[in-house]
This record gives structure tokens, sequence and C-alpha cells, in this order.
């Protein structure tokens, strides 16, 4: 595909963000002492920093990517999802934010596999090594899957191959996230939250403008196709209810279980401040994700007739037709910055995973702090090397892609958490059916035909998970009694520290 535009004024605009961005890693290079300085900003965040970069980790490059792209085929009715996710956004912060913070403070734990561990007093390591296998399982595809998104971005601004704006990508990323660590993804997501609400919301009233030279927006998609307009798409009965409906609204359920966004609610400074967060996030929420579906619809008019292979660039298409190049330049840096914002908070857990789960936890327990900060920024290169070669390898669809990831994580640590959190009787056998069965069920949903008309495939195996997890409890109740793990996260963590 050629470049669009002027390609000196969309490198100007998209080179003055990546060069900001690159001087927050530099400036947070040296706020890095200790392991949990690197993996959770030493839990100092404040609410504002916690929402935004939460909203900003949470929409990915499918927000700017798939989501226009979806929404340019689906008219309406691709409003289910935003409907889903603004529900499952809410319900995230409302249930386990504040809950989530508290526990992890009380036992010690840094990460995801920590807290599982220490919560159902697992002396055998399992709960911890499963929840690293899916981490790492679902993580580096999905990393792959955002540098997928920054291809495609690149390839439409520039004309470039999509394997060297993967390239470029990639490398930006893991610069400022090998610098910075958690910090400097905190305060880059800041920044990247913002500007990603600023496109989303510039680009469809610029649109509509346009658009009213034309007969409006309503007579632009009657003429298209008058289904368009309507929330089902032309579908009914069970093809409505299970392909529409549900397709889109359990997007939400995923927010529940995306170990990438429940990091920012254990880093909060307290547990009290999940309050204003949850007020930020939403706030973000409101103002956004209207924009992003209203976006594709808006560009059913403006780019009419468009291939499948370009659906998803249809905010790159839009901001070259409706902004001077210096800002259309910044508003493809807004995509980037969806991709940016998710694959460095994810290139973190995985981080994590490798480093704190596995080295720290299974083999290493005494290990001095400097020596941890710089294996994890060796691990966080090595792990988005395997990403890269993965999005060389498989450039199918933003959209469909992170739905597989985002179903398998949703699936194996929502149900879990929110019992863990919030039911005494949820038992280590409960949490580990729960998550083995979260992840097994969507391979096999993703990879049976005919499983996906049966019923939406985040629904399913989220309901699958939640059961497993439930009967696993009641079938093999906890121990009444029993020491939890808290001295020993708690004493291995001063030893590393000292």
């Amino acid at each position: 595909m050629t470049a669009l535009g002027d390609p000196g004024g969309l490198l100007f605009g998209i080179g003055l963000y990546l060069v900001a961005i690159v001087a927050v890693g530099f400036v947070t290079w040296r706020r890095n002492r200790t392991l949990d300085d690197y993996v959770l900003a030493g839990r100092n965040l404040s609410p504002f920093s916690a929402a935004l970069s939460e909203r900003a980790s949470g929409e990915s490059g499918w927000f700017l990517v798939g989501l226009p792209g979806a929404a340019y085929v689906s008219g309406f009715g691709e409003f289910w999802t935003v409907i889903g996710s603004s529900f499952g956004i809410f319900f995230s912060w409302t249930l386990l934010a504040r809950l989530l913070n508290s526990e992890t403070r009380r036992l010690g734990a840094l990460t995801i596999p920590d807290y599982l561990e220490s919560r159902f007093d697992d002396g055998t390591r399992v709960l911890r090594v499963t929840a690293i296998v899916i981490i790492l399982f679902f993580y580096t595809s999905y990393v792959a899957f955002q540098f997928n998104a920054a291809g495609i971005l690149l390839e439409t601004a520039f004309g470039l191959e999509p394997a060297l704006g993967m390239l470029i990508a990639a490398a930006v990323v893991v610069l400022y996230t090998f610098m910075g660590g958690f910090l400097a993804v905190v305060w880059t997501d800041v920044v990247q939250g913002l500007l990603m609400a600023v496109v989303v919301v510039a680009l469809p009233l610029l649109g509509l403008l346009r658009l009213q030279e034309m007969g409006g927006l309503v007579a632009v998609l009657e003429s298209a196709d008058p289904q368009l307009l309507t929330m089902s798409g032309g579908n009914a009965g069970w093809g409505f209810v299970n392909g529409v409906m549900f397709g889109g609204l359990m997007w939400g359920l995923g927010y529940l279980g995306q170990p990438h966004l429940l990091t920012r609610f254990m880093a909060m400074r307290r547990p009290e401040d999940a309050t204003l967060g949850r007020k930020v996030a939403v706030s973000w929420v409101l103002l956004a994700y209207w924009g992003a579906a209203f976006t594709g619809i808006v560009a059913i008019g403006l780019l009419p007739g468009l291939e499948a292979a370009d659906r998803e660039r249809v905010m790159p298409l839009m901001a070259t037709l409706l902004l001077p190049a210096w800002l259309a330049g910044l508003a493809i840096a807004g995509g980037i910055a969806a991709m940016m914002s998710t694959a460095d908070s994810q290139l973190l857990v995985a981080t994590s995973a490798v480093i704190e789960d596995i080295y720290v936890r299974l083999f290493r327990p005494q290990v001095s702090a400097a020596r941890l900060v710089l294996l994890s920024r060796l691990a966080t290169i090595g792990i988005a090397a395997v990403a890269l070669v993965l999005a060389y390898r498989n450039q199918d669809f933003v959209f469909d892609s992170v739905e597989y990831a985002w179903t398998g994580l949703a699936s194996s640590f929502a149900p879990v958490l929110l019992l863990g959190l919030r039911w005494q009787r949820m038992s280590r056998v409960g949490a580990m059916a729960g998550m083995v069965g979260g992840m097994v069920s969507t391979v096999i949903w993703k990879n049976v035909d005919g499983l996906g008309a049966l019923l939406d495939i985040k629904l399913a195996t989220f309901l699958i998970a939640l059961l497993l997890a439930v009967l696993g409890s009641l079938l093999a109740p906890p121990r009444a009694e029993g020491l939890t793990a808290t001295s020993g996260l708690r004493a291995a963590r001063d030893g590393r520290q000292g």
C-alpha cells in the first residue's frame, strides 16, 4: 500500500510523539532500584495515574485499529461491544480494585501468581506454575498482535513494509520499557491515554461535519445498507442474541481477568484510592469509547468500498483525510500509542512471570536487587523478540486475534480472582480447576468448528471456568487451619532487597 498524504508532515507528528516517549524512559532509568520498582513502581501510583494507565493499557491496538474496522463492517451493531466494555470497566474497578490492592499488600504479593499462591496457601507451587504458563502462553501472542497493529498503521501512513513497521514499534516499546520499567510505562500511559481520547473524539466529529455535505450520516448509511443503522445488523433469533449481542457485550468480562490491568490496582498507593480511580476511568470511557466505534461508522460514508484487507486501516485513512499532515501524524501516533500502552504492560507482566515467579520464587530467592532489575530488563528484550517473530508469522486481523488472547486470560483468571477475593469457601483445588478450565476451553472453543455458533466464546469459557472453580471448591473445600505464605513472601523480598 502506498503512503498517504504528506509523508514529511506525518513523520513530524509521529516523530514528535516517539521522541517524547523515549525521553520518559531516560528520565525514569535511575528510579528503578528494586524489582518492586521495576514491576509495580514501588506501589506508589496516584489514583489519576493508575486510572489513565489502566485505561490506556486496556484498549491496545484493538481500540483504534480493530474496533473502528469492526464498526465499519457492522455499523451500529458494534455498539454492543461499546456497552459491554463500558460495564466491564466499571465492574472491574468496583469489584476488584480495592480488594486486590488491600490483599496483595497484606500478603506481600507482587504478581497475580504471587497472590494466588499466597491466598490459597499452595505449598506445592502448582497454582503459581499454572498461572505462569497461562500468562506466557497468551501474552506472548498478545504482544505480537500489538506489533501487528503498529505495522498496519505505519504501512498505511508511509507505505512501509509491515515487517519494518513492526520492528520500529517493537524497538521503541522495548527501549523505554527496558530503561524505565513500570514507572516509564505508567508515565507514557498517561500521555497515551489522553492522546487516544483526543483522537477518537476529534475524528468522528470532523467526519460528521464532512458528511453533512453529503446529506448526513443517516442518509449515507441508508444508501449503503439500512441494516447498518440497527443494532441487530439484520440478524434475528439466536443469531442476533449469540452472534451480535453476546458477541459484543461479553467483551466486558475480560476486564476482570487481565493481569496487565490488575497490576494497576495493585500499584495504587492505598486501597481507598480505588474510588477516585474508578471515577477517572469511567469518565475516560464515557468520553472516548463511543468515538472509536463512530470513527468506523463515519468512515462508511467517507471511505466507501474498502476491501476486507483494508478495514483495519480505517483510523489512519480517516486521519489523513480529515487533518493536516502533522496533525494526522499525531492522530496515527495515537493509534501507535494504543498499541504501545498495552504492549509495554504485557511485556512487564510476562517479565515478572519469568523473573519474580520463576527465577526468584522457584530457584533463587536470595538475590540482589540490582541483579533482579538487570535480569528483568534482559527478560523484557527476550520476550519482545519472541513476540516479534510471532508477529511476522501471523498477521491475522487484529480484532479477531485479540479476542482469542483476551478471552483466554479472562476465563483463566477472572472467575478465580472474583471468587478468591469475595468467597471464603474458594479453595486451592477450585482455583486450579478454574484456571485450567478457562485456558483449555478457550483453546477448544477457538479451534473446534461450530462451538462459536452454539455459544459465544467469551461467555462460554467464562461460565465453564466459573462452574469448575465453584465445583472444585465445594468438592475439596479449603483447609480449616493452615499457615499462609505471607511470611515466606515477605522474608524472600526482604532478603533480596537488603
